[in-house]
């Protein structure tokens, strides 16, 4: 009987430490910096010469990442929670208020982020969308 009990010790120990690995994984794939390079009718160059991205390399507390966005004039700020399912929730979403001579893409972005609900990652690629099929798609900054 201890022998069938060590057996099954070493069976499941490497397996549960695997586990927990997997599931740390999933948030470190996210906690990063992220350029957008797809966004509604925005051209990818629209959105290079903005420098539009979004911060998540804060460390996450209580299940909850404070982030930062830039979108070409504003400094942005929310809370965002990746949560099982892919599910995601941005909340507490605000800014600096200063007047640029072009702000459609942050006020675009500003008003579709806070509605973006799911998340999945494919790759260097960091995708947020919603359930009437709006998304937002992000690379990793520091892919090569």
């Amino acid at each position: 009987m201890k022998i069938l009990i060590y057996i099954l010790f070493i069976i499941l120990l490497p397996e549960s430490v695997i586990s927990c690995k997997v599931a740390n994984a999933g948030k470190q794939q996210v906690q990063r910096e992220w350029m957008l390079v797809s966004f509604g009718t925005f051209s990818k160059e629209e959105l290079t010469k903005s420098k539009a991205a979004i911060n998540l390399t804060a460390p996450e507390k209580n299940g909850k990442i404070h982030g930062g966005a830039f979108m070409g004039c504003n400094r942005m700020f929310f809370t965002a929670e990746f949560g099982s399912g892919n599910k995601l929730t941005i909340s507490d979403v605000g800014g600096t208020m200063m007047a640029c001579s072009n702000m459609q893409l942050e006020t675009s972005f500003a008003a579709f982020f806070k509605k973006m609900n799911r998340y999945r990652t494919e790759g260097q690629y960091l995708i947020l969308s919603d359930e009437n099929g709006d998304s937002m798609k992000f690379i990793a900054a520091d892919w090569d």
